[in-house]
């Protein structure tokens, strides 16, 4: 498993299937970085530093998860062996032969064999059983293995302790899946336990497993077990009602995570040798202290005395005293703009998009200079002048993807305190808190929409319609389904939809994989924060992060092409006229696409920020019927 899948998908609560077969739970935070000897932890090699990220998130730094090794280098014995703890999950388990269920321990780290008599004769191990494919959630995020006891018998505390057994019978589907007890010869089917069931309006949702293991007189509700933590059952804290489900079902695990490109507080004033020097344990430590008891009036005699305390005099000499408080000052993000403050709401459930995507946007089009965030202006093609504002190569940035959280039966809001404590046992003070990350070097092209022009487009009646189409079917979901709403405008739908068309054409003109290229979006019409923007960037952690093909299509000529391709092709999608006639009634993921489908404009879900919804070819290339209502509709590359 690669590091970054530790922080999504496969995060703290997920579930995963090991090479031998065996599902798992990737534990809590509290002992990631467990060693039996302090002095063989080099923490410092998995710090991770980006101080809006770490103001936005609350908390003092960010880990990367440890990497496997067998050895150090030379005789080094540091990091050495340091794995992500997981526990076995679910419990139940079931002889493929004799359908027996027998329930194991979460630390059992051995293969688990059927007790059955009649595979054990002659001292023969019986065949190795496979855990069930179903569990129990909640919305609150809680997981439990599915109550085949309490199911069968119809109580909360069965008195019949009988050996239970998962038959199959008759046709597919969970009606064929039969709980047996051969003691009081009951059983029943499995039917229905993944099924919501209707509220009367006053008691809210409700499920078939909470309403009919017993009765809707005596409901079974959530536990709230948290297996990943190693804590089971505990009645009376949760009281939601709870839900069977698959276990590799979609609406198991929503991993929460907030992601970042790195700004500096002062473009070029901080080396990449300053930056190396900051990662080093002791001046994090020294910097910390003087933070800690200083904060923002701390001069460069305080800071070079407490480094010279802590390092060679040969690594702080060669420093001037603006080099330490550039340093300084970007580590803990000190400076004369500060970040507006947010309203407590939008605190916990980190809604101030605008507020916190709005820098990232002034930053980029203003061409910055910086050892981590570098872009520059390569011209803009005169076919596209009339349609972009600018165009910028970025060729360097950092961008760091914190979980803060995960979320089951739903995608909804999670509140910043909430969802931490779903990450580990005992909470943290502040000055000690972090989250799990990984950080993103790489590469892109930022394209800005002509304001002008986009002013006009968007004030059209036709326009405004199809965005409201979009946000009027979301708002259905978001009614049926408890979800917060939103207001989709235009320019979002554009941006979004012509960072996919872009995307699937740069595949084929510089050689990354879809799943290697992300958008990030930045829109906005609120006063003061107007973005019409987009950032197509490499998305993968690895060798493919900064190989120059982003930066070398952004030249006038190769974007041209680029767009030519993307806007032709987006003109015909190989499924319409069903693609384009089938989006007046809505498809796709909730039904919250226009014109858009798996053969023009969908991207593997790590591509894209609203997981392949919001999407419509109509405003950007317009449609049959209407052709002027595209953004694009009149762009000329002959």
């Amino acid at each position: 498993m690669r590091r970054a899948q530790l922080v999504t998908p496969f995060g703290v609560g997920a579930m995963s299937v090991l090479v031998d077969g065996t599902s798992v739970i990737t534990a809590g935070l509290d002992h990631w970085y467990d060693v039996d000897n302090p002095d063989t932890l080099k923490i410092d090699e998995y710090q991770a530093h980006d101080w809006r990220l770490e103001a936005r998130l609350k908390v003092a730094e960010f880990r990367l998860p440890p990497d496997y090794r067998y050895k150090g280098a030379g005789n080094d014995p540091r990091n050495v062996g340091l794995t992500v703890p997981v526990l076995r999950f679910p419990r139940w388990s079931f002889c493929m032969y004799c359908k027996r269920l027998e329930k194991s321990p979460l630390t059992l780290q051995t293969r688990m064999f059927c007790p059955d008599p009649s595979h054990t004769s002659k001292g023969k191990k019986g065949p190795r059983m496979a855990q069930v494919p179903f569990v129990a959630i909640c919305a609150r995020g809680h997981l439990d293995d599915f109550p085949f006891n309490e199911w069968v018998h119809r109580s909360h505390t069965p008195s019949c302790s009988g050996q239970l057994y998962l038959t199959s019978r008759g046709g597919g589907g969970l009606e064929g899946q039969i709980v047996e007890c051969r003691k009081c010869n009951k059983e029943r089917s499995l039917r229905g336990i993944t099924e919501g069931g209707r509220g009367d309006g006053s008691s809210g949702e409700r499920t078939v497993l909470t309403d009919q293991l017993v009765s809707r007189d005596e409901p079974y509700n959530c536990p709230g077990s948290r297996p990943w933590l190693g804590q089971g059952a505990a009645p009376g804290t949760c009281g939601e009602p709870i839900r069977g489900a698959l276990r590799a079902a979609g609406n198991v695990y929503f991993p929460k995570v907030e992601s970042s490109i790195y700004l500096p507080r002062k473009e070029g004033a901080v080396s990449a040798e300053v930056h190396a020097l900051l990662k080093q344990p002791a001046v994090e430590v020294a910097m910390k202290f003087v933070h800690r008891f200083v904060g923002a009036q701390a001069t460069a005699d305080m800071l070079r005395e407490n480094l010279e305390s802590a390092l060679a005099a040969e690594l702080v000499t060669p420093l001037s005293h603006e080099d330490l408080l550039a340093g300084y000052r970007d580590r803990f993000g000190i400076g004369e703009d500060q970040p507006e403050a947010e309203e407590e709401g939008e605190t916990e459930l980190l809604t101030g998009s605008d507020e916190w995507r709005y820098p990232e946007f002034q930053h980029i089009r203003e061409k910055p200079k910086d050892a981590l965030l570098s872009a520059s202006d390569p011209g803009l093609d005169s076919a596209l002048t009339s349609h972009l504002g600018r165009v910028r190569s970025v060729d360097v940035l950092r961008e760091t993807r914190a979980l803060r959280g995960f979320t089951r039966v739903r995608d909804d809001a999670l509140r910043l305190s909430a969802g931490k404590q779903m990450l580990r046992r005992k909470s943290l003070v502040p000055a000690q808190d972090w989250l799990p990350a990984y950080v993103v070097k790489g590469e892109g092209i930022f394209f800005e929409l002509d304001a002008e022009r986009l002013a006009a487009w968007e004030k059209r009646a036709e326009i405004q319609h199809r965005a409201t189409m979009i946000t009027d079917r979301y708002g259905e979901v978001a009614a049926s389904r408890g979800l917060q709403k939103r207001v989709l405008i235009p320019r979002f739908v554009l941006l979004h939809t012509l960072a996919h068309l872009v995307i699937n054409e740069l595949v084929f003109a510089c050689g990354y994989s879809s799943a290697s290229l992300r958008e990030r979006l930045y829109v906005s019409d609120a006063p003061g924060r107007e973005m019409a923007g987009l950032l197509i960037y490499t998305a993968a952690g690895d060798s493919e992060g900064t190989m120059g093909g982003l930066v070398r299509m952004a030249r006038p000529g190769n974007l041209r092409s680029v767009f030519s391709s993307a806007l032709g092709d987006a003109q015909w999608c190989s499924t319409d006229p069903v693609c384009m006639d089938a989006g007046e009634k809505g498809q796709g993921p909730q039904s919250c696409n226009l014109a858009a489908c798996h053969g023009c404009a969908l991207l593997p879900e790590t591509s894209c920020e609203e997981f392949n919804r919001f999407l419509d070819r109509g405003l950007v290339v317009g449609t049959f019927a209407d052709r002027s209502i595209g953004f694009f509709s009149d762009a000329s590359f002959s």
